[in-house]
């Protein structure tokens, strides 16, 4: 199918949908959509807690692909959602996700599968291949992270040397936080995410959205803020599940996924990061990059976190190079 290479392709609709019993009271919603035929790639979204979006169909050749996509536990439209807060996450942890997806895998009859997603989809999909290599053909990410406590450390206290304003906001949601250290005011933002008050959760959420919102207001986007200016409820569930994750260091050995990374000899790997990502700073996938064998990174100058045209150019080649392997 034809298509310029700054654009994706045109929107397709799924062909089948359905929500896995995955366990523990979680039904995980999935969808396939492009060529029943077609290579098998399944989507891994951000957040975590954000849910897969229409759009993500777009970056797969419709005649070539058979493109997964699913709603991790407990947001999106999987049940029971994590707006509700009596909705107990002890059962949502990294390596659920990962079963998750090997339970999906299974549920499909697919063999091996490309992967892709950035954010804290590239830390999943980065887990779930050192897990289960033999399952992975490709792995395509954008915005690369592997959610280290150094990683969580620079985003939610060391980016604060750029925005000290919004920082101080961000701290002073929590005043009942021990201290300033990153694991005591994220852990103090899981807790309100759970309060009986919905005006305290509704406070913890917005304070915690207008920060994520200060690290991305250097980059070009249109719309509303990407935090901010989700619905209620998806917001809801965001803050909750990431705040749940990212004060667990997201169950994740200090540094395992780069120090693991040999695990992923034979795979190949495109990996594309904005320069000037503030969210998620170059050294991660950089050091990434060293570690796996196959890996390619393509750094991209005037770009952050969010991406850009030349970004989305980069990983449609990837995914149209790896379309006819």
């Amino acid at each position: 199918m034809g298509r310029h290479p700054d654009e994706k392709y045109p929107p397709i609709e799924p062909y089948d949908r359905g929500m896995l019993d995955v366990g523990d009271g979680n039904l995980v919603y999935w969808e396939v959509c492009g060529n029943p035929e077609g290579k098998p790639a399944a989507v891994v979204h951000g957040g975590p807690g954000s849910g897969c979006t229409e759009r993500a169909r777009s970056s797969f050749d419709p005649e070539r692909y058979r493109v997964v996509l699913f709603d991790q536990r407990n947001c999106g439209r999987s049940t029971p959602h994590a707006s509700d807060p009596a909705v107990d996450l002890r059962y949502n942890t990294t390596d659920h996700l990962i079963a998750d997806m090997e339970r999906l895998r299974v549920h499909l009859g697919i063999d091996r599968w490309l992967l892709h997603g950035g954010s804290w989809g590239s830390t999943l999909i980065l887990a779930y291949a050192e897990r289960h290599p033999e399952r992975v053909t490709e792995i395509v990410i954008p915005a690369v992270t592997t959610t280290r406590r150094s990683e969580i450390d620079w985003l939610y206290r060391g980016a604060g040397r750029f925005f000290p304003e919004a920082w101080d906001d961000f701290r002073a949601g929590v005043p009942e936080a021990a201290s300033d250290a990153t694991p005591d005011v994220l852990a103090a933002y899981a807790r309100r995410t759970v309060d009986p008050d919905p005006a305290v959760r509704a406070r913890a959420t917005a304070g915690w959205c207008a920060w994520e919102d200060a690290v991305l207001s250097q980059e070009a986007y249109t719309g509303p803020p990407p935090f901010s200016g989700r619905p209620g409820r998806d917001r809801a569930a965001l803050v909750r599940i990431c705040s749940h994750y990212f004060s667990h260091g997201a169950w994740l050995e200090e540094g395992q996924l780069i120090r693991d990374a040999g695990r992923l000899a034979g795979i190949p790997g495109v990996l594309v990061h904005g320069r000037m990502d503030m969210g998620g700073p170059l050294i991660t996938p950089w050091e990434l990059a060293k570690a796996w064998p196959d890996a390619e990174l393509t750094v991209i100058g005037d770009t952050g976190h969010l991406g850009g045209a030349a970004s989305t150019r980069a990983v449609l080649a990837a995914l149209d190079r790896f379309a006819g392997a």
